[in-house]
């Protein structure tokens, strides 16, 4: 695997922000967006603990929600 894809959002309730990985089972949240790169990094590392699989990097798309009056 060459690069895993997460949809990265912030939190508008709790504040913060989320991310999941699109093709694997992982999810992880932070405070701020360097605490959320941290912790991404992090839990893809658990999660490929063979570093043959690991892949070689990490794509963050972020998801903005834009509200407009009618």
């Amino acid at each position: 695997m060459n690069e895993i894809i997460f949809l990265v959002e912030e939190d508008e309730n709790e504040g913060g922000f989320f991310a999941r990985a699109l093709s694997e089972s992982i999810y992880t949240q932070g405070d701020d967006i360097h605490e959320l790169r941290c912790n991404i990094k992090d839990a893809v590392n658990c999660h490929f603990e063979n570093n043959a699989n690991k892949p070689k990097m990490i794509r963050l798309h972020f998801v903005h929600d834009e509200v407009m009056a009618a």
